[in-house]
């Protein structure tokens, strides 16, 4: 057996486990050893595609079956890794294109990791499949593929959990029980959330052919086909709003999701935001290096900023959220969160929760962030939980929905230069038609939009 599985043994004794046990009660054990392997695909063979997958097989018995990507070197190299990582050795069916490892394949879970322009159409036709699925942030490029994929998630009756695993985080949901339900915030009536990271690729790389090993068409998929300038990933493909939604779409969708978590937000009243590319003018990057959007509510503003040049306003939170009431202020991030009491009080510090001695697998894996493996592994038990249970996880698809489609709505209201006020019963921009009809992006040909009313 392989050490893989021996750790699970050690799982139990983790702090994931713990908070698990203690949220799951005697199903816990039941999620970490179903009573039959759970058959799971993978598609997007990249960087956290894999490290979600590889936080799933810690923490239950899953056959890794399939597994796609239109870059036939990382596919090739994962299938690899994967057989090195289940417990029955064997590397799984790869494929470039992702309708045919659905139609070949008979799925319990799938894992999303793909580019976000992607997410809509595979999530939908994972569920329609038969799937649960595990899909990365932000969920859309647009509004109406999130309405979509909720729909379809309702329609075919399958769990759809959001890779927002800040719910997930075990100093996080200390901060949301012990600081904010406790009461010790008070009335909260402003919220900051930032990123300051200088994470916007701008360079200005040719035009060159197209490898033979990587497939440019079917990567592409709906998104605009940009002349190819070099292999996408990383970061690459997120510096274009062809495939994304900028730093909004990528960062201020986890801190808004969690602080919509920590203080039961739905809907934003209004939306506004103002930015656009101000500094970083010399490369071919068209999101935005610096942007503020503001998310109303009533009684209480959350505000966002993101600049992707200069210093953060605070060393050490340059990707947080901060929670002002009228009794203390919380700052939080993915590594601490710090209670400042108003007046006389104990200041509370908590740090982020690692588990390398339970999982020293982690330490060789590339890439992965040791700060968020317990969180993930967290999630994806919640996830577990509520297939089972046939309930709703704690990310679930309509909450990533809300999260997502705001972060849009404000790069929506960037461009046009006003407010927005979005009605979900109606799915439409109120009082405007321009911005209502930019709730749905063209795709391009064969691809088709999915439509929330007959997916």
């Amino acid at each position: 057996m392989s050490a893989f599985y021996i750790n699970r043994r050690k799982f139990l004794q983790g702090a994931t486990a713990s908070l698990a046990l203690a949220s799951f009660g005697a199903r816990g054990m039941d999620l970490i050893h179903p009573p039959k392997p759970y058959r799971v695909a993978l598609i997007g063979t990249g960087w956290y595609g894999k490290s979600d997958l590889f936080r799933l097989i810690q923490v239950t018995d899953v056959d890794v079956v399939a597994l796609c990507d239109p870059d036939r070197n990382i596919l090739n190299a994962a299938g690899q890794l994967v057989s090195k990582r289940q417990k029955s050795g064997k590397v799984p069916r790869l494929y470039n294109d992702y309708r045919k490892l659905l139609a070949e394949n008979k799925l319990d879970i799938v894992i999303i990791g793909s580019p976000d322009h992607w997410h809509a159409l595979q999530a939908i036709d994972a569920v329609k499949a038969g799937a649960h699925v595990y899909v990365q942030k932000p969920i859309s490029v647009d509004v109406m593929e999130g309405e979509a994929m909720v729909a379809a998630a309702r329609k075919y009756g399958k769990v759809v959990q959001v890779g927002t695993q800040r719910k997930s985080t075990p100093h996080l949901i200390d901060a949301k029980k012990n600081i904010v339900d406790a009461g010790l915030l008070g009335k909260i009536s402003h919220v900051e959330m930032c990123c300051y990271y200088h994470m916007r690729a701008n360079g200005n790389p040719p035009v060159e052919p197209v490898p033979d090993y990587f497939d440019y068409e079917m990567w592409t998929g709906p998104a605009p086909l940009r002349p190819y300038d070099g292999l996408p990933h990383i970061r690459w493909w997120r510096t274009f709003r062809e495939y994304g939604n900028g730093i909004t779409g990528d960062m201020c969708v986890h801190m808004f999701d969690t602080v919509r978590w920590m203080l039961k937000l739905g809907w934003p009243k209004s939306i506004s935001s103002v930015g656009g590319v101000y500094v970083q003018k010399e490369g071919k990057s068209n999101i935005s290096d610096t942007q503020n959007a503001v998310f109303e509510y009533d009684d209480l503003n959350c505000v966002w900023q993101h600049r992707t040049w200069g210093t953060p306003a605070n060393p050490d939170y340059p990707w947080s959220f901060t929670l002002y009431g009228d009794k203390g202020t919380l700052w939080g991030s993915t590594m601490a969160y710090d209670f400042i009491p108003q007046g006389k009080g104990e200041k509370i510090h908590k740090d982020v929760v690692y588990e390398k001695e339970m999982y020293p697998e982690d330490l060789k894996e590339e890439r992965i962030e040791l700060n968020a493996a317990p969180a993930t592994r967290l999630h994806m038990l919640n996830f577990l939980d509520a297939i089972q249970s046939g309930g709703r996880p704690v990310a679930d698809i309509e909450e990533g929905h809300i999260s997502t489609a705001s972060c849009i709505l404000a790069n929506l209201s960037m461009d046009l230069g006003r407010p927005l006020v979005y009605d979900p019963k109606t799915r439409t921009v109120k009082n405007d038609p321009e911005a209502t009809a930019r709730l749905t992006r063209a795709y391009r040909g064969p691809w088709v939009h999915p439509d929330p009313l007959k997916v």
